[in-house]
């Protein structure tokens, strides 16, 4: 549970970074509230659309040597904007994705400071 907080929280500073970084992706209703709704929503279309649109996309991300997986997460964003307008807006379906590929490096980053993905088990091997 405390994971899934961490990764709502993630995405919902990855979007209020992004909104700052980038003049083509505002938030109209900058509280707490609003960034922690587009967080959740973000991180659940992203869990949706992810695994769907890689395997219908397979071919073209082994193209653009993986390059088009940002796109993926444009759509998402685009998206979660679509599903929020008095909330989350996006000029441009080009700011979506690279607002995609902002959250993409500031989710990553993130992720690593924080140890989000640190809690896979070990493997100990006790000479004795």
């Amino acid at each position: 549970m405390a994971r899934l907080f961490l990764q709502i929280m993630i995405n919902a500073l990855g979007i209020a970074i992004t909104a700052r970084l980038l003049p083509g992706i505002h938030v109209v209703n900058e509280d707490l509230f609003t960034y922690i709704l587009m967080g959740t929503v973000f991180g659940i279309l992203n869990a949706v659309i992810w695994p769907l649109m890689t395997c219908l996309t397979c071919a073209v991300i082994l193209v653009t040597f993986g390059l088009f997986l940002f796109v993926i997460n444009g759509m998402a964003l685009w998206f979660t904007a679509e599903l929020f307008p008095d909330r989350l807006q996006i000029d441009s379906f080009g700011w979506a994705i690279l607002g995609g590929l902002v959250m993409s490096i500031i989710g990553t980053i993130l992720r690593a400071v924080l140890g989000v993905d640190d809690d896979k088990p070990e493997i100990r091997i006790e000479r004795g």
